[in-house]
C-alpha cells in the first residue's frame, strides 16, 4: 500500500506542476483519457472532457510565468481498494483558491486521475489567513 500511496502522490505532484506551468503534456500523462472535469460553482454546472479541458489550460498564462507563489497542499489520500483512490488537494492560481477532489483509477499498473471535481473558495493572503 505504501508504494501505491507514493505513486498516487507522485501523480498529484505532477498534476500540480502541470497546472502551475500550464503544461498540457504533463497533464495528459496524469489524467486518464476518459477523465472528466467538473464544478457546480458555475450555472449551469461546468463539465468538460479532457479534449475540452486541455485547450483551456494551454491558453492560460501560467502561474509560473507570473512567478506566483505556490500554495499546494495534499490534504488527504484514501484508497477504496487495489485500483481506486481519492485525494483532496488545495491549490491557488490567479488569486483564486481551489479545493480539488481527485478520483484515481489504476489501469495497466498505472494510476491516473479519472475525475476532477473542484470548488473555488475565498482567496486568503498572509494578512487574512
Amino acid at each position: 500500500m505504501m508504494n501505491d500511496f507514493s505513486a498516487v502522490t507522485e501523480v498529484i505532484n505532477d498534476y500540480l506542476d502541470g497546472l502551475y506551468h500550464c503544461d498540457t503534456d504533463l497533464l495528459n500523462r496524469v489524467f486518464h483519457p476518459k477523465a472528466i472535469y467538473a464544478t457546480a460553482d458555475e450555472v449551469p454546472m461546468l463539465f468538460r472532457t479532457m479534449a475540452e479541458y486541455f485547450p483551456v489550460v494551454a491558453a492560460r498564462t501560467s502561474p509560473a510565468s507570473r512567478n506566483e507563489a505556490r500554495n499546494d497542499v495534499i490534504e488527504s489520500v484514501e484508497f477504496a481498494g487495489e485500483n481506486t483512490a481519492f485525494a483532496r488537494v488545495r491549490c491557488s492560481f490567479a488569486g483564486k483558491d481551489f479545493v480539488d477532489l481527485l478520483t484515481f483509477v489504476r489501469t495497466d499498473g498505472t494510476w491516473g486521475i479519472i475525475a476532477k471535481v473542484f470548488q473555488m473558495t475565498n482567496h486568503t493572503t498572509p494578512e487574512t489567513a
